[in-house]
Parts: structure tokens; C-alpha cells; sequence
């Protein structure tokens, strides 16, 4: 069983603009946590997971709209993803790091 371990993804998006942080590749799936670093003042972050790369809905949201404070970072809980999942974020300042870290295997 090939295992990917580490840091699997990371993006700083342009302000309230949706993007792509992790994909699980075809037949694997992840355990992932995602960390939000702000590195100016106090903004919002959105994380959600599109189940087998499912277009963002309400539905999907682990953080919606959660105060991230000046110069601070929060993570997400453990997220148990599968084979095409799609992890977003969203900032509402251009002054946020996501980074995904976690466990890629074989399924």
C-alpha cells in the first residue's frame, strides 16, 4: 500500500474567490486536516468538501463564514475524505495560507 504523508496541498486565494486546496487522486483516499493562517487583520474563512468532486453547496461546509482574528490560525477537525473529494476554501481577505496536511493510501 502506497501512503503519501504531509503536507498534500496549499493556496493563498485572491479575496472571496472559492479555490481548490486538495483533490484525492483516483483510488486513494485521505484522512486531512486543514490549517487557515491569517496574516493580517481579522477576515473570514469558508471550508468545504465536494464528495467526489460535487460542485460547493450548502451542504458541504465544515467552516462557513468562521472568524479567523488578526495574525492567527485555526484548524479544521479530521476529515475523512475519498477517491475524487475535492477540498475548497475561501477567504475573505486575500491575507489568508490554507494548508492541507494529513495521510494519502491506497484504497
Amino acid at each position: 500500500m502506497a501512503t503519501i504523508k504531509g503536507v498534500l496541498g496549499q493556496a493563498a486565494p485572491n479575496a472571496t474567490t472559492e479555490a481548490d486546496l486538495y483533490t484525492v487522486p483516483a483510488s486513494k483516499n485521505a484522512t486531512v486536516k486543514v490549517i487557515c493562517t491569517n496574516r493580517s487583520t481579522e477576515t473570514t474563512v469558508r471550508v468545504s468538501v465536494g464528495v467526489n468532486g460535487a460542485s460547493t453547496d450548502n451542504t458541504q461546509y465544515v467552516a462557513y463564514d468562521t472568524v479567523l482574528s488578526a495574525n492567527n490560525s485555526l484548524a479544521t477537525a479530521t476529515l475523512m475524505l475519498g477517491s475524487a473529494d475535492v477540498v475548497r476554501v475561501y477567504a475573505g481577505s486575500a491575507n489568508v495560507s490554507f494548508t492541507c496536511t494529513g495521510l494519502e493510501q491506497d484504497d
